[in-house]
């Protein structure tokens, strides 16, 4: 960072800085006889329009080609130099009205240079930010990468120019806060993300300045695209202006920075910001007719979202420096050495492709490899030369304004980043085929209330009808019955009555003579009132037949009736095994939905491979498959509608609702509960779940739960809510550490005891926290843990045990009052050395660094001598993969008077 004070030399209003550069005239011949070579010109229009790809007609695959834009900052004198070099004047002069700089020779001589933008000493920081960081932004917010780079001498002010904070005056913030600012007003905060990492090449090796612990990162080259990216760095989410601020102050408080002749803060790092841009641009909805022809049904066309992703990348390399003007010595040497070959790389690069040479050095370092996709690739590039006054230093500043000239004449292939958001558009057909599969079940349902009700009344009926049938039919045959035998008794008397009547007339035949003719007259009476019965009797037979015939036609009435009633049964049991036909149907299209969208997640691949090949071809076929799948999903149901995005679905339920979950008397309602509390809690929602009570509620599960998977999860979710600072004072004062150190001595499961174990270790992690936890048995329950053995639990517990050495160090550094070890008091230094050699590569890191942070308190190096952590240390110096950790040692061993002692009573030279 330069030691001078820049000034605002900026007039009042606003600038407009124009996005294109106008061409230079041809060759011009200056007053010196320096023939100057115009800068080429930039191309201008980087932002287009995305109506052609949503239309289907325009190019996925359209690139710009960019020259590299270079613009020199020049530095005000600083105090040492204005007594120094008062009597000389600057080696440079600028003429920023014709963006040409001058640099002597001497007092008649001097070398005329142009650049894109050259800017005076006073020249403002938002005047910086206009001109050299700002339409890079722009681009990133249209879907380009884009880089900013600061090169220069140590002590020129590329720090100030690119990283100033500007927390005491606003003016002095640098290119990456105002970037942040740009960036957070032109995006959305419901559909659009913004994602950051911080990272340091420290003598050729990637260190996060977000996560300390997480070195040695290792660099990933797409074979297809030949995109660098590093997955292992943090990526944190950022939502405001003063979160990503306070992101970088976190960052910085790590870089590695040393004391040299030339600056008080010489950076000893390059340092690299990596923000990722992603925009979302839906396409418009267009209704079209289904595909059976009936121009009644209409269902809606969705295009899947189409996604911008532009990556700003911000690069504060470390100043290039001569050893015998800085005076480096030592440790400090040997940084100074990699910087300087990094540069260097980084110079054969640029020479390579500013002269088109058909091999570029780009594997000669990590630096240039970072760097692949801004020099020569397809990011839009911006480069700040800051150079110093000074004539002592002339040489570095000509070296340092031929680096800017050369970057000129690299040309890059400007190139969106868009694509297609095939996962919406699969979690949409998913959330689709759950509501067509749950309407289905209703219908069925329904429909099968219908049949069994409708199949009810008929048989009810039918039995009516059969009961009411044959007790008329009984009641009937009875009274025929009844009447039938009445009349053949009276009959049969009839008859018996005669045949005594006919004995009665032969006994009195002799006699027949003597009566008169007035006998024959009775006698005659009598065959004619049997006549006369005889009828009545023939009439009441034709009467009961004719009954008889009314009832045959009633039994036919009643069989016709049942007749109707069976083809009503047969007709219903037909329409019953249709509708079971019909549900097999639906089963099978059900599952071949299943299988579409699985068709569907398959092809969303294969096109997102297809537009970074950029096949526009392929795109569009696939575009098609993909359209279809979605038409014949939506004719299935028409009236659904459109579905809820997952935010809208989030806001419904409410996070109170799910919070009131945890304490339901269901205990898979609990587990569940605790899941979805735990994912959240994983993601950007844990300050809404601390303000609902969502930790009070974690909290008392783990106190009152019995089952083993609930205590899990609800740690696991503490272990997540405990990574943030303003968490753990919460979880420490609602007694979280006693419920933590609880669960952990009664669990036995491996996975429970990694999750306490790693809520534990991120407590371990805040200074002010120590003594309370050690006090309440945080360290106690760490060491009690490793009783599992299962080398996930013990790698926590090392990691824990890192974190509180490393807090315990950084304490000591910050001027207090160093005391023996607390780690050291609770009996945790034999398991330390026990396993300083793990085959766990992870267990062995952070023991190792463990054993570096308490040995360099004094305090505690007899105990370590007589414990054996002396030995380790020395093979740590030797042995240990990582070079940082192995110098870290080293030193430790040096700067101990009781360890040199016993070394030398040993004879071990370290």
């Amino acid at each position: 960072m330069a030691s001078g004070a820049y000034r605002n030399g900026v007039a009042k209003g606003s600038m407009k800085v124009e996005r294109s550069t106008a061409a230079v005239n041809p060759s011009v011949k200056y007053s010196s006889g320096v023939k100057v070579k115009p800068a080429p010109s930039l191309t201008s229009g980087v932002r287009r329009s995305t109506a052609g790809l949503l239309g289907g007609s325009g190019k996925d695959d359209a690139s710009v080609s960019g020259r590299v834009r270079v613009a020199v900052r020049l530095r005000p004198r600083n105090a040492e130099e204005m007594v120094a070099d008062a009597d000389f004047a600057d080696c440079v002069e600028l003429q920023p009205e014709l963006k040409r700089l001058k640099l002597r020779k001497n007092n008649w001589d001097s070398d005329t240079f142009e650049f894109d933008e050259v800017l005076t000493e006073f020249a403002s920081q938002k005047r910086v930010y206009e001109v050299v960081a700002k339409p890079v932004v722009e681009s990133v917010l249209d879907g380009y990468n884009g880089t900013v780079m600061a090169y220069g001498q140590t002590g020129t002010g590329k720090t100030f120019t690119l990283g100033r904070l500007g927390e005491e005056d606003t003016a002095d913030r640098g290119i990456m806060v105002r970037s942040m600012e740009d960036i957070l007003a032109d995006i959305s905060p419901e559909s659009d993300s913004v994602y950051v990492s911080y990272l340091q090449l420290y003598m050729e090796s990637i260190q996060d300045l977000l996560d300390p612990t997480n070195d040695n990162i290792s660099i990933v080259e797409d074979p297809k695209t030949g995109d660098v990216s590093v997955p292992g760095a943090t990526l944190v989410e950022i939502r405001d202006q003063q979160s990503f601020v306070e992101l970088l102050s976190l960052g910085e408080a790590h870089r590695f920075a040393a004391n040299t002749k030339l600056n008080t803060e010489s950076s000893r790092s390059h340092a690299i910001l990596m923000v990722h841009v992603k925009r979302s641009v839906r396409g418009k909805e267009e209704p079209i007719s289904s595909e059976n022809g009936n121009g009644s049904h209409m269902v809606k066309s969705f295009r899947p979202p189409l996604v911008r992703k532009g990556k700003l990348v911000v690069v504060d390399l470390a100043g290039s420096e001569r050893i015998d003007k800085s005076g480096s010595e030592g440790h400090t040497l040997e940084e100074a050495k990699s910087i300087n070959l990094s540069l260097s790389a980084l110079g054969k690069c640029i020479n390579a492709l500013a002269e088109n040479s058909p091999h570029v050095p780009v594997r000669d370092s990590k630096l240039t490899r970072l760097l692949r996709d801004s020099f020569g690739g397809t990011a839009r590039t911006s480069l700040v030369v800051t150079i110093g006054p000074s004539p002592r230093h002339r040489g570095e500043t000509a070296s340092t304004i031929m680096f800017g000239q050369r970057a000129m004449k690299v040309e890059n292939m400007v190139k969106i980043k868009e694509e297609f958001d095939y996962k919406s558009l699969a979690r949409k057909l998913d959330i689709q085929l759950d509501k067509l599969i749950a309407e289905n079940e209703r219908q069925q349902k329904t429909f099968q209330d219908q049949i069994n009700r409708i199949a009810s009344d008929a048989q009810n009926q039918i039995s009516e009808a059969e009961r009411n049938y044959s007790d008329a039919l009984e009641n009937e045959r009875l009274q025929y019955e009844k009447d039938y035998k009445e009349t053949i008794k009276r009959l049969e008397e009839q008859w018996a009555t005669n045949q005594r009547k006919r004995d009665d007339d032969k006994l009195i035949e002799p006699k027949k003579e003597c009566l008169d003719m007035g006998l024959g007259t009775t006698s005659s009476e009598q065959i004619a009132e049997l006549k006369e019965s005889l009828q009545k009797e023939i009439s009441l037979r034709q009467a009961a037949e004719e009954q008889i015939i009314t009832l045959k036609g009633e039994v036919v009435q009643w069989r016709r009736a049942e007749a109707v009633a069976n083809t009503e049964v047969i007709k219903l049991r037909k329409k019953l095994e249709d509708e079971e036909k019909q549900k097999v149907k639906l089963e099978e299209e059900i599952t071949i939905l299943g299988s579409q969208l699985l068709q569907l997640s398959f092809e969303a691949d294969e096109t997102r491979r297809s537009l970074d090949r950029g096949d526009s071809g392929k795109i569009l076929t696939g575009l098609d498959s993909l359209m279809s799948q979605v038409r014949h999903l939506q004719l299935k149901d028409s009236g659904n509608g459109q579905k809820a995005s997952i935010a809208k679905l989030f806001e419904q339920v409410g996070l109170q609702k799910i919070l009131s979950l945890l304490e339901s008397e269901d205990a898979e309602v609990r587990i569940h509960a605790v899941k979805v509390v735990a994912n959240l809690a994983a993601e950007a929602n844990q300050e809404k779940i601390v303000e609902a009570g969502g930790l009070t509620s974690l909290l008392m599960l783990l106190r009152s739960s019995e089952d083993e998977m609930i205590r899990r999860v609800a740690a696991g979710a503490i272990a997540n809510l405990a990574m943030n600072e303003s968490n753990q004072e919460l979880i420490m004062g609602q007694g979280g550490i006693s419920l933590l150190s609880m669960t952990a001595a009664d669990a036995e499961d491996p996975q429970t005891l990694r999750m306490v174990a790693g809520a534990i270790a991120n407590l371990c992690g805040n200074d002010k926290l120590q003594t309370k936890l050690r006090g309440e048995g945080g360290i106690k329950a760490l060491l009690g843990m490793v009783r599992c053995g299962h080398p996930d639990v013990l790698a926590q517990v090392a990691r824990g045990i890192a974190n509180f050495a490393k807090c315990e160090s950084r304490a000591s550094s910050q001027g207090s009052k160093p005391g023996r070890s607390l780690l050291i008091d609770d009996g945790a230094l034999p398991w330390i050395v026990q396993n300083a050699n793990n085959e766990a590569s992870p267990i062995r890191r952070h023991i190792e660094l463990a054993l570096c942070h308490l040995a360099q308190h004094e305090v505690n190096a007899k105990d370590m001598i007589s414990g054996g952590a002396l030995w380790e240390l020395v093979r740590i110096s030797r042995d240990c993969s990582r070079e940082d950790i192995r110098t870290l040692a080293h030193r430790t061993l040096i700067s101990s008077p009781t360890f040199q002692a016993e070394l030398r009573r040993l004879r071990i030279e370290c």
